[in-house]
């Protein structure tokens, strides 16, 4: 299959410029493929947590197509590409040999990943969801339909890079396999996102947060009368709060802290993790604490997004 790939003939007829193999030579790309219900949803979600441009159900014809859409401004941020391709068509092992052929063509290296698991786990899956098998047909059951899917993908198998047998994983098992083995792209990324959320514990703890950090023994603003009517993202609300030598001790505290905890849970295959931090009504402390710690945080290469719930109620 290899000499087939590399004597294509359409390699010839559709010549790929030398700008646009420099654009997208040096990114990934990932064909995700295997047996249904083996957990391609999920390892194409991993990578587009990852920051790469991913897409299901792809014909192996558009797979240059979709690699070339890395040039596309809009998109030329992504890490590389992860592709999951259809192989219900009968003709797709032919199709799959050309694209090949002409990512090859590119300048690009594909990596093949093949997904796989015992046909009595598949079948159990396809149990607790319901779905139906993408072969099954009248006349054809769930078991002959995943023994027919394993014949007619044999010779991907063969060629795959990486065979992974899902079998004994749990979703987050396979994730953390996925990360571990191939989150390693031009720079190091961090997995995991980081939701910050200021609030005042009067109007209530956020319920979505999974750690709380109460700061009400911080130095209050709302004391300084000509602090009161600012917010914590004021340089001079944020200077009185982290005014005593307790407050600037806290917050190299709670920065170590995280630095510590974050990467424990980006190993474990957490993909998002929510923190909430109070004062009493959510204007002061809390905004002049989320603010130093997002800055802190993306200095750290995390992905942080920030919501300051009642600083206009405080």
């Amino acid at each position: 299959m290899t000499d087939q790939r590399l004597s294509h003939p359409d390699a010839a007829e559709q010549p790929v410029s030398s700008d646009e193999t420099s654009k997208v030579a040096e990114k990934p790309v990932f064909i995700i493929t295997g047996l249904s219900g083996a957990g391609k949803s999920t390892v194409l979600h991993v990578f587009e947590d990852m920051r790469l441009l991913t897409a299901d159900g792809v014909p192996p014809g558009l797979m240059p197509e979709m690699v070339r859409l890395l040039q596309n401004p809009s998109v030329e941020r992504s890490s590389g590409v992860a592709l999951g391709f259809d192989q219900r068509r009968s003709e797709f092992m032919e199709e799959l040999d050309q694209a090949l052929h002409r990512l090859a063509s590119m300048g690009l290296r594909t990596q093949i990943i093949y997904l796989e698991a015992d046909p009595v786990v598949i079948m159990r899956r396809y149990a607790t969801t319901r779905r139906p098998h993408p072969l099954e047909r009248e006349g054809v059951g769930l078991e002959q339909a995943i023994r027919e899917e394993m014949e007619r993908l044999a010779p991907v198998r063969e060629i795959a890079d990486k065979v992974i047998d899902t079998s004994a994983y749990s979703i987050h098992d396979l994730r953390r396999v996925i990360q571990r083995r191939w989150n390693s792209t031009q720079e190091r990324l961090r997995n995991i996102k980081v939701n910050l959320i200021s609030f005042g514990f009067k109007y209530g703890v956020p319920r979505e947060a999974d750690i709380v950090f109460d700061l009400r023994f911080l130095p209050n603003p709302y004391f300084v009368e000509d602090l009161r009517p600012r917010t914590g993202k004021d340089k001079a609300v944020a200077d009185h709060v982290f005014s005593e030598p307790s407050g600037k001790e806290f917050k190299k505290r709670l920065i170590d802290f995280l630095g510590f905890l974050l990467p424990l849970y980006d190993a474990e295959g957490r993909y998002r993790i929510t923190i909430a931090l109070g004062c009493t009504g959510g204007k002061h402390r809390s905004v002049a604490v989320t603010e130093a710690l997002m800055r802190a945080l993306k200095r750290q290469d995390y992905t942080v997004s920030v919501e300051h719930r009642h600083m206009e109620l405080g």
